[in-house]
């Protein structure tokens, strides 16, 4: 009767009869960790990006910016959606720890995706509140609404998508963001005007637009992909 392999304490597997021949058991990797930015000044993102992202293979952690003076252990990635950061400049601001954090995974070169409030807190400074400065651009807030729906297309190749990846988001903000691009845009929009939006680098993907990502699941795989390998 052939006998079962038997489990050695350092976690190989050995045959009996068979000497010399152990190896390792299989291990599965360790999902990447992706920190996604919560609390009062990050209320508005959609629960299917983190339901992606947890398909793809990803561990989302949810952390409070307002409070938590890190990031969460072993954050490979972050996403920091919408919200209204201007409301709350002065305490995103005085949370220094965290604001150093940011821009340290984000000098690695890690994956981040920022959208609109997200775009707000890696800039260099809102309304005169100094910010994450990962970005190199200013803040305000303006008297005038922007807002509607968007038919974009990736200008650049980044963490979250190819350039020619064709995806449809809105815009809802009061800010205003300069300069609105970066040397390597995120976007190109054609409504209301054409136009270029939003900052590709290294691993950062930042502009106003908020896109949905079930429209285009692909992001999502490629965000966690360069999770793993950032």
């Amino acid at each position: 009767m052939a006998r079962t392999p038997e489990r050695m304490d350092s976690g190989q597997v050995t045959h009996p009869g068979a000497r010399g021949t152990a190896r390792p058991a299989p291990t599965q990797p360790h999902p990447p960790v992706i920190a996604v930015a919560g609390g009062p000044a990050f209320t508005f993102s959609y629960a299917e990006h983190s339901e992606l992202l947890t398909a793809a293979g990803a561990e989302v952690v949810v952390f409070d910016p307002l409070r938590d003076e890190q990031l969460p252990d072993g954050t490979s990635g972050l996403v920091v959606g919408g919200g209204f950061p201007e409301v709350y400049a002065a305490d995103l601001s005085a949370n220094e720890p965290l604001r150093k954090a940011v821009s340290a995974l984000a000098e690695t070169g890690a994956p981040v995706a920022a959208e609109c409030a997200g775009l707000l807190y890696l800039c260099r400074e809102l309304d005169g509140q100094p910010m994450c400065g990962v970005l190199d651009a200013s803040a305000r807030m303006t008297g005038k609404l922007t807002l509607g729906y968007r038919d974009a297309v990736a200008v650049s190749d980044s963490s979250l998508a190819v350039a020619g990846t064709r995806m449809r988001g809105h815009e809802f903000h009061r800010t205003v963001v300069e300069p609105g691009a970066g040397d390597a845009a995120a976007w190109g929009v054609r409504v209301p005007r054409r136009r270029l939006e939003g900052f590709v680098q290294r691993g950062v993907h930042a502009s106003y637009l908020h896109t949905h990502w079930a429209s285009e699941p692909g992001v999502a795989r490629r965000f966690v992909e360069r999770c793993r390998t950032s």
